[in-house]
């Protein structure tokens, strides 16, 4: 039996390297699935270039409780409204282009 189990699919890469993050400093030891899939962006379906993130067995209960907890910040996905990339609510700039969400009130 793996002693890896995968328990969050990010977006991309960029919210696989924040999460990641997260999780080490928690002490929880991370490995990332799929990164090099991105080079083949506009060649292969957008789900598919979905960043595994995953975490020794033992550590899972832990991680996903910080994965959670990320999750309920209550953020919605963005659109920029310079490329049209999806962007995780958490973002503060666009992971594609560096564009800063705009707000009603900047239109």
């Amino acid at each position: 039996m793996s002693q890896w189990h995968a328990i969050y699919q990010a977006i991309n890469s960029l919210e696989a390297h924040m999460l990641k993050g997260a999780l080490e400093v928690s002490g929880i030891e991370v490995q990332l699935k799929g990164e090099a899939l991105a080079g083949a962006l506009g060649e292969l379906p957008v789900n598919a270039i979905e960043v595994s993130i995953l975490v020794k067995r033992h550590q899972a209960t832990q991680a996903q409780q910080i994965l959670l907890d990320y999750q309920q910040q209550n953020k919605p996905t963005w659109y920029c409204t310079h490329c049209s990339e999806p962007n995780a609510g958490s973002f503060e700039i666009c992971w594609q282009c560096g564009q800063e969400p705009t707000t009603p009130a900047d239109d």
